[in-house]
């Protein structure tokens, strides 16, 4: 009965989220909504209107939020029911009124293969809509709330200044109906405007951590010093350029006893590095709060309740709080130090921490896959680190590196593994009489995609096909390539050839080759993340 839950869940945070009127054209797949509507009209939720023709519905619904200033949805059926709210969908992005679209739909995989009354009508109004999203019946149950939260927010246009339509596609499941409940109390999402200079009170008292993803140096700063002024705990991504306040093995600590007593958590920037970040975030125990200026903001878990643009700390947590993850954090990094140096070869985590050291207060960027996870667990704070952490994809490494160096006319050192670099081998060439950058590229070769060890795939269970279709080795000596393109290059085999290449000085492009056995990745990254076990 997962369509009727749905459907009664998006009602209900419409309802929270202070909508008070809604339009509906009646359909048979949208049957799970209507009755939902109709419950919530009986409850004394909202006052519904029912229209036979979509087209009247939309401009219906249009003239309810224009005279209200607040989002009203029309629901409709799928196919070409949908297809008749272009026109209301389109005034409302012109003139900025917040018409909220809920069409029904039928699953992703009916789509396309001509089961009846159904089009690809998730991207119908792509060019008109703040924003749109796919609801599925069958998905998490926290998603249909968190994102019926986000379209009632962005339509009203909070954080932005730019109210308009959005639109939730909800493809429902058979059975339709059946199996109705009471419409659940939901709390709403609240967006704080953008505007104006006054940062919103941290309500003390709660067991806090911040945590920072990748994100500008301003936003770092923003972050570290909400964690000072509160002494809250700050665990920081690599790319976060908060380092210098954070916490060294907070995302291994997140993994210990201390993480179950955490009880709110205020995010800063895109985290998305950290699975232990990922489940403190998902967690229905904590409070989430998400510190962005943006219109859109960072939400993976569905479980943010309130999005500020800044924040201020009402007053100094003094319990011990910070005290306590700072014991474990120094207990935590003399472990790993240990385990990095007990290694009988040059490890990953062993280049990451030389690369860091070397760079000291300088320019760092980190590619994606191993290499920025090596880097999480290394010492060093005071780079400006950048990496492009927006989808997290290893392409155009080299060249964005290329690009930081050329704007910030500084030496800039690029840490990255070695399909990373030769999947972007081209950045190395650059026609006659351009620009040259000062740039350091040290490849972490382990012969492959070490991080897939790591995951679920790197398991015994995957050993007869690990290497060709997660390890990859690519059978190209980097060196050499880079030879070819009459650059300086040096393979290094051990730690004290590593720290000697990293001191000389960056003058024009140079690339340094440090050779890795992922053999032991896996075994050495489960050692890694028990000894957040052994914390006092």
């Amino acid at each position: 009965m997962s369509s009727s839950r749905c459907a009664g869940t998006i009602v209900a945070q419409l309802c929270a989220q202070g909508v008070t009127e809604a339009v509906l054209a009646s359909g048979s797949r949208s049957a799970p909504l209507a009755l939902a509507l109709a419950s919530a009209e009986a409850e004394g939720r909202l006052r519904l209107h029912v229209r036979f023709d979509e087209r009247s519905a939309g401009f219906l619904a249009l003239g309810l939020a224009k005279a209200s200033g607040r989002p009203v949805p029309v629901l409709t059926t799928s196919g070409t029911a949908v297809g008749n709210l272009l026109p209301a969908v389109m005034e409302a992005h012109h003139s900025g009124v917040p018409l909220l679209v809920i069409s029904a739909d039928r699953p992703a995989a009916l789509v396309g293969v001509g089961a009846n009354q159904t089009t690809d009508q998730a991207r119908l109004f792509q060019p008109f809509v703040r924003w749109s999203a796919r609801v599925s019946s069958t998905a998490s149950e926290t998603s249909w709330a968190a994102q019926t939260a986000r379209a009632c927010v962005l339509a009203a246009g909070a954080g932005s200044c730019n109210p308009g339509p959005a639109h939730l596609n909800v493809e429902l499941d058979q059975p339709l109906v059946g199996g109705e409940v009471a419409l659940p109390e939901l709390v709403a999402v609240v967006r704080e405007p953008s505007g104006g200079s006054v940062a919103a009170p941290l309500v003390a008292g709660l067991r806090t951590v911040v945590v920072c993803g990748d994100a500008p140096v301003a936003v770092g700063r923003q972050a570290a010093q909400l964690a000072r002024s509160g002494g809250f705990p700050l665990v920081a991504e690599p790319s976060s350029n908060a380092r210098d306040a954070a916490l060294r093995t907070g995302s291994l600590l997140l993994g210990s006893a201390l993480a179950a007593e955490v009880e709110r958590v205020v995010v800063f920037g895109h985290p998305t590095l950290s699975r232990s970040v990922n489940r403190l975030l998902a967690r229905d125990d904590v409070e989430i709060i998400v510190v962005s200026a943006a219109p859109e903001w960072p939400d993976a878990g569905w479980r943010a309740t309130r999005v500020v643009p800044a924040l201020v700390a009402a007053e100094p947590d003094d319990s011990g709080w910070l005290r306590r993850w700072q014991a474990a954090d120094a207990q935590l990094s003399a472990r790993v130090d240990e385990l990095v140096a007990e290694q009988a070869v040059l490890t990953g985590p062993a280049v990451a921490a030389a690369v860091v050291a070397s760079v000291g207060s300088g320019v760092l960027m980190l590619g994606n896959s191993q290499p920025i996870r090596d880097a999480d667990l290394a010492c060093g704070a005071g780079a400006r680190v950048f990496a492009n952490r927006g989808l997290a994809g290893i392409d155009g490494t080299t060249s964005t590196a290329v690009g930081v160096a050329l704007a910030s006319e500084e030496p800039v050192t690029l840490l990255c593994g070695d399909l990373t670099f030769l999947h972007d081998a081209n950045g190395l060439a650059a026609g006659l009489g351009e620009r040259r950058p000062d740039l350091r590229i040290v490849v972490a070769d382990d012969s492959g995609g070490s991080i897939f060890a790591t995951l679920e795939y790197g398991d015994v269970r995957y050993a007869d096909s690990f290497e060709r279709v997660f390890g990859t080795p690519p059978g190209v000596d980097p060196v050499r390539l880079v030879e070819a393109h009459g650059i300086p290059v040096r393979r290094v085999e051990d730690e004290a050839a590593l720290t000697a290449a990293l001191h000389r000085p960056i003058q024009g492009l140079d690339v340094v080759v440090a050779t890795i056995d992922r053999t032991g990745r896996r075994a050495l990254n489960t050692q890694l993340n028990a000894l957040a076990n052994l914390v006092d």
